[in-house]
């Protein structure tokens, strides 16, 4: 049995430069809980299907569950994170607050990043727009309407801004 040779990767991680030893094959989701200690990024099927591993990898949403960490050298990574702060929200963390768009929360992370990296390229994005871009993401709750209501509410705060 050959062992895995550690190399050594360097990327942005919610705007910090972070330099990691580790096999290149390892899945960005390790990294980001087991590593560096960021447990927003939920493991949920380990298959691309559920979103909530989602997050942005130089501004598009992606499975981490399944991004080896030799694709993300000398990238950007955001994580939920990395959108706000407790005392600074994103807006679309504020707007999930104001719609009470989350139940169990389990998907939430990935429902964020996802609804960002829509922002990030539609700016003023319409109800359909909104559904497209959830897609990808499964609740259990059941609590779509007001996760698309969110959305639709952080575009509206972000074009007052």
């Amino acid at each position: 049995m050959s062992s895995a040779k550690a190399e050594r990767f360097t990327f942005l991680v919610n705007g910090a430069q972070r330099t990691l030893e580790a096999d290149g094959k390892t899945p960005l989701l390790d990294v980001l809980r087991n590593t560096l200690g960021l447990k927003g990024t939920r493991f949920g099927c380990g298959n691309e299907e559920c979103g909530a591993c989602f997050v942005l990898v130089d501004g598009h949403a992606v499975a981490s569950c399944t991004t080896p960490l030799w694709s993300v050298g000398g990238k950007a990574v955001t994580t939920v994170e990395g959108l706000g702060r407790p005392e600074s929200p994103h807006p679309l963390q504020q707007a999930f607050i104001n719609e009470q768009a989350a139940q169990c929360g389990y998907c939430t992370s990935g429902m964020l990043i996802s609804a960002a990296a829509l922002l990030n390229r539609t700016p003023k994005p319409s109800e359909a727009d909104v559904r497209i871009a959830l897609d990808r993401n499964l609740c259990r709750c059941g609590s779509y309407n007001r996760m698309v209501r969110a959305v639709l509410r952080a575009a509206e705060s972000t074009e007052s801004s």
